[in-house]
């Protein structure tokens, strides 16, 4: 299958106002999404919330079969929360850690994660040790195995770093967890809705993920996958009457699935529009999404790579729709803020957002453009001879 561009363009309204190169960060989303949420905020405003929310019961259920159809997974592996944080946050502090745990990481991951770490090893004793990266500059599977002994509690990676293309070897690395019994947490955060994601090809027992980036969702949604096998040894962090019931005055039972980790209170509007943001990717397929994207984003690499002064720094053997680039003698916000001028626009990765990799590489900040399959290559293009012309 192959993407119909003229198609996506058309029902995409963004594109008529801007030249969108910020997937990475919030999509632009398809008419059908804008339509669902604001169809479900009307009927809220004309018969009241809890009422709408009844009558589009059935549309809020369809979301967990999207998603668990896009991770091929089962709808009781899937939690609806608010974000990829609250999802990551969510499964990592149901976890328990001693003295002397050891948290495995790769050095490209999130430092949102690493925070939580670092909490968890002050307050319990564990350590957090990063896994290296290989010649590539990806996280090194052999390297992983290496490291494996009886002490390792969690390895917790990011799939698609925030702050470059590289794409992590997920699958390598739960092959490892699996072999040694080691839970294993992925971040998908960046990976879902522009490629292919298989929870039981990844060996993955744990998976977060946000609507808003590549899978073109609204905003204010995410979701946590966690493998049927974990559900009878975990308990989240914090529940409520969604999450567990209290069937005594001094006892709770929580609910058998995942959505014991959502809270009651929710934007129902966001979720059901979440839903058809999902089943809008699977319509195109997300092998053809893929196949677009990562082309665009190396059409992207190979000409910008050719422009005097500047440099791509995207590492590993498989790169991905997002394309890091410096100017000489240019700050990135002030290369972010003139494209922006031009109705262009791209993010900037510092280096706070990834510490571990940033400082390695000695970068403090880096452009961020990434492309989906709405994209042109007229657009492309455009935002080449912008960089061109700084």
């Amino acid at each position: 299958m192959t993407i119909d561009v003229a198609r996506a363009r058309a029902e995409t309204p963004g594109t008529r106002h801007v030249t969108h190169f910020n997937n990475a960060g919030a999509a632009l989303p398809p008419q059908p999404v804008i339509d669902a949420v604001a169809e479900h905020l009307e009927l809220e405003a004309r018969i009241g919330g809890y009422e709408a929310a009844a009558r589009n019961a059935l549309r809020l259920e369809n979301t967990y079969d999207a998603v668990a159809a896009l991770l091929n997974a089962s709808r009781e592996e899937i939690a609806l929360v608010e974000s990829a944080t609250v999802a990551w946050g969510m499964a990592f502090n149901a976890l328990s850690f001693g003295p002397g745990d050891r948290i495995l990481t790769a050095r490209a991951e999130y430092s949102a994660n690493i925070i939580p770490f670092l909490q968890t090893a002050r307050r319990t004793g564990a350590v957090v040790e990063v896994i290296p990266n290989d010649e590539r500059g990806q996280t090194s599977v052999e390297a992983l195995e290496a490291m494996i002994d009886e002490r390792v509690r969690l390895i917790a990676i990011t799939h698609i770093p925030t702050n470059g293309g590289l794409v992590n070897p997920a699958a390598a690395i739960g092959r490892v967890a699996r072999r040694h019994g080691i839970p294993y947490l992925l971040d998908a955060c960046q990976a879902v809705g522009q490629m292919p994601l298989d929870v039981e090809e990844l060996g993955c027992d744990f998976l977060s993920a946000t609507g808003r980036k590549f899978l073109r969702g609204p905003r204010g949604t995410g979701f946590l996958y966690v493998r049927k096998s974990w559900l009878d040894r975990i308990e989240p962090h914090t529940l409520d009457l969604h999450g567990a019931t209290l069937v005594a005055p001094d006892r709770y039972e929580m609910r058998p699935d995942a959505r014991r980790f959502e809270m009651w209170e929710s934007n129902v509007a966001a979720r059901i529009g979440l839903g058809v943001a999902v089943d809008y990717a699977l319509s195109w397929g997300l092998e053809a999404i893929r196949d677009r994207a990562f082309a665009l984003a190396d059409g992207l690499r190979a000409q910008l790579s050719a422009v005097p002064g500047v440099t791509v720094h995207d590492l590993g053997t498989e790169r991905c729709a997002i394309v890091t680039f410096t100017v000489d003698g240019a700050a990135s916000a002030r290369v972010k803020a003139a494209l922006g001028e031009q109705g262009i626009n791209v993010s900037v990765s510092t280096a706070p957002s990834t510490r571990f990799d940033m400082d390695a590489r000695g970068l403090t900040d880096l452009v961020r453009a990434s492309p989906h399959y709405y994209n042109d290559e007229d657009e492309v293009e455009r935002l080449v001879a912008a960089v061109r012309a700084l």
